[in-house]
């Protein structure tokens, strides 16, 4: 990575022709266009320009709401400068929409939730894990056979294989080269339950690097196996008789002044500080009428329901995986908040803006917990406010009508991110499934 003022810099000394400039969409999507890199050293502390459409249009690219879709001023942050995976040699920088429009975006929504964190004396570290299904299909046998009953990569897969891991040395350590140049870390990579499943921890990062990494991940992860005749696939269920993919967020906070974990008190009970059980308040309170913003697809909610290694309702605990946020205080240096939330196609920006923002506020209102649990919260009902949204349209409801998530991160946010899933939720309401076709046509 270069410093703020590098980019030019950086492109005389790599001799990179070209700079890949990327902006990440309301769904995580990165946006590129790629510019000599004589242009984008002069726009380096000028900025560039990106179409409003992207916040206009749904996943399908269908605009919705109307507007005159006009190119706005965006910001390039040359400290995210990177070399292309690919071949060239070329480079890839981010960028996003500058203030006031820029407010929409949930990566600058992130940006100040970080920055009121160091204001509070704290530094933000995380890390994404990420579950998803590699598919024996193109973009074009997809398309071929109608989307319908994909062929998984890996049909023999099963949970920590050695078999596929073996097999296919090859292809997945070219995956993690590949992310070694975009400077993203792996803590591990190892298959999961399920044909063609993986799992890849990435290795933490402070600040935005962490959820900027996740998304770098997904989308060049695609890209990578799209290149191998494969396809990655990041929904959260893509198959009733599948478990669901997972994109859990690992968060602590560490003190400015001296660097120590903020999360850890070895005279406490569990060795949980107080601020740590303020940080899980925050979120037991607002994770309810907050999960649009973790939880931004109509798919993601078919995970959300027991049996599927999802959490079902706010919960707490240590070291239980049936809650919604895992306690690890194993080790005082890792001690950190597990948000087992967030689906695979968690748009990471907005996901980490959340936690941050909800933990924060529990911070700032000394909001305590309820006590934690040890049990199988599958097997017992949430309690009183605790249950989450059943479908992506209630999830849009609870949001926009949330006082604390307009304090937090303002209305313009707010307005145009439930607009974007009240018109992702009245796309799928529209369309008629397969199931519905086998059900009903003979019999009503």
């Amino acid at each position: 990575m270069t410093k703020q003022a590098d980019l030019p810099e950086y492109l005389a000394q790599s001799g990179a022709s070209h700079v890949h400039l990327g902006i990440f969409d309301p769904d995580g999507a990165l946006r590129v266009k790629r510019v000599p890199a004589a242009k984008a050293a002069k726009m380096a502390g000028a900025g560039y320009q990106f179409c409003d459409v992207l916040y206009a249009w749904d996943t399908a690219e269908q605009t919705y709401g109307g507007g005159v879709y006009i190119d706005r001023p965006a910001v390039i942050f040359t400290d995210t400068v990177r070399p292309w995976p690919f071949e060239g040699n070329e480079a890839l920088c981010l960028a996003d929409f500058a203030l006031p429009f820029g407010e929409v975006s949930a990566r600058n929504q992130l940006l100040a939730q970080i920055e009121k964190a160091r204001g509070m004396g704290f530094s933000v570290h995380s890390a994404f894990e990420f579950e998803f299904n590699l598919l024996e299909e193109t973009a074009e046998s997809l398309r071929a056979g109608g989307w319908a009953d994909p062929t998984h990569f890996a049909q023999g897969n099963r949970t920590y294989s050695l078999g596929t891991l073996g097999e296919h040395h090859d292809l997945l350590t070219g995956l993690e080269a590949v992310m070694e140049r975009l400077g993203i870390g792996f803590d591990a990579i190892h298959t999961e339950l399920g044909p063609g499943c993986l799992e890849v921890p990435l290795a933490h990062a402070e600040g935005v690097k962490a959820a900027d990494d996740a998304a770098l991940f997904k989308n060049f992860a695609r890209t990578y196996f799209r290149r191998h005749g494969l396809t990655a696939c990041f929904m959260s269920k893509l198959k009733e008789t599948l478990s669901g993919q997972s994109g859990h967020l690992h968060v602590s906070l560490r003190n400015l002044s001296d660097g120590a974990p903020a999360f850890h008190d070895p005279t406490a009970p569990d060795t949980i500080s107080q601020l740590e059980r303020w940080f899980i308040g925050g979120l037991m309170r607002l994770m309810p009428e907050w999960l649009a913003l973790c939880s931004q697809t109509v798919n993601a909610y078919k995970r959300m329901v027991p049996g599927m290694w999802a959490p079902t309702y706010a919960s707490w605990g240590i070291q239980n995986r049936t809650v919604a946020l895992r306690v690890m205080n194993d080790s005082a240096s890792a001690a950190r908040v597990e948000f087992r939330v967030p689906s695979a196609d968690t748009h990471p920006h907005a996901a980490l803006a959340m936690c941050l923002g909800a933990g924060l506020w529990g911070i700032e209102n000394r909001i305590e917990p309820p006590a934690p649990r040890d049990d199988d919260c599958y097997r017992t009902p949430p309690p009183e406010g605790a249950d989450f949204p059943r479908d992506l349209r209630e999830a849009a409801d609870r949001l926009d009508a949330s006082a604390t998530a307009r304090a937090v991160f303002g209305d313009a946010f707010i307005d145009t991110f439930v607009m974007a899933r009240r018109a992702e939720d009245a796309a799928w309401r529209r369309h008629v499934t397969a199931w519905e076709v086998e059900r009903y046509l003979e019999t009503v």
